[in-house]
């Protein structure tokens, strides 16, 4: 009976111990939060004033409830507001610059930084989507002034646009998970634009180097105000499986801890007491990207 009993707490403990595969899912009880970190606060300085901009976006292509016929859909944006000498645009020597993030359905964005030259979504499959645009910094921090957020509802129909191949942008750059990996077919969740609304941003891709010793967790976050700001709502994240926190303040946070590897962020919007709030499935979203060490 003993023997039996030492073997049944052996088994419990190795079953504890599991994790997804390929997933550092013990590497999350190291995680701390950091202040803004200090390269990011040097940009910042070297940026002047556009820190303090209030760009608002308008979104000119698809226009809302607008039915495309064919695969590939334009997007043409216009931007205004008090800008204070902010313009997306790509340094060609540091592949940085202030862009735009666009998001279809509740995919990964895609990083927009001319706004004078064309862009479009290709292979996109039939069946009503979702555009959410907000512009953002060269390190991805999104602005969050009101009318930054845009986001419309479009319908692709007879495009031809196949599930099994993924949608592509403007240059054929595959909307891309981490690593690479091609995207299933999406379609719009049944979103109340009128309701709170989470949109995940960063963290995305492969981080290496400096980028790997504090890792963003950015968000926009719409028609909802958090407790630390004087709200109802908390976002609750979760890194490789572990422990549950909450960002109870409408700005980034920055972890550091992490381990070279793949790593899996969720992002929930619940309210005071912990409970989810729903909005077509797009305010619970889960993310992988890399860290290189």
């Amino acid at each position: 009976m003993k023997k039996f009993i030492l073997l049944f707490f052996v088994v419990s403990i190795i079953a504890s111990c599991g994790g997804k595969a390929g997933v550092n899912s013990a590497d999350a009880t190291g995680m701390k939060t950091l202040e803004r970190p200090k390269r990011i606060a040097d940009m910042m300085a070297a940026r002047g004033e556009q820190d303090a901009a209030a760009p608002t976006l308008k979104i000119i292509e698809p226009a809302a409830d607008a039915t495309i016929n064919g695969a590939t859909v334009k997007v043409k944006l216009e931007i205004s507001g008090d800008l204070k000498g902010y313009k997306p645009h790509m340094d060609m020597e540091t592949k940085m610059g202030n862009h735009v993030h666009v998001i279809l359905d509740n995919q990964p964005y895609e990083a927009y930084y001319n706004l004078d030259s064309e862009f479009e979504l290709r292979n996109v499959a039939d069946g009503e989507h979702t555009l959410r645009v907000f512009p953002s910094r060269p390190w991805h921090e999104s602005y969050k002034n009101e009318g930054a957020f845009q986001m419309v509802k479009f319908t692709v129909n007879n495009g031809g646009g196949d599930a099994a191949k993924p949608t592509t942008t403007a240059n054929g750059n595959t909307m891309a998970t981490p690593e690479g990996k091609d995207m299933k077919m999406s379609l719009a969740g049944k979103v109340d634009a009128t309701k709170p609304l989470l949109t995940f941003s960063r963290p995305k891709g492969e981080y290496k180097d400096a980028d790997a010793d504090a890792i963003m967790i950015d968000f926009w976050l719409a028609n909802a105000k958090l407790t630390g700001d004087g709200g109802e709502y908390r976002v609750k994240y979760t890194v490789d499986n572990g422990e549950a926190k909450f960002i109870e303040k409408w700005e980034p946070i920055w972890l550091t801890g992490w381990t070279a590897g793949r790593h899996v962020l969720s992002l929930e919007l619940v309210d005071k007491d912990g409970k989810p709030v729903d909005n077509g499935g797009y305010n619970t979203t889960v993310r992988d990207f890399m860290v290189t060490k």
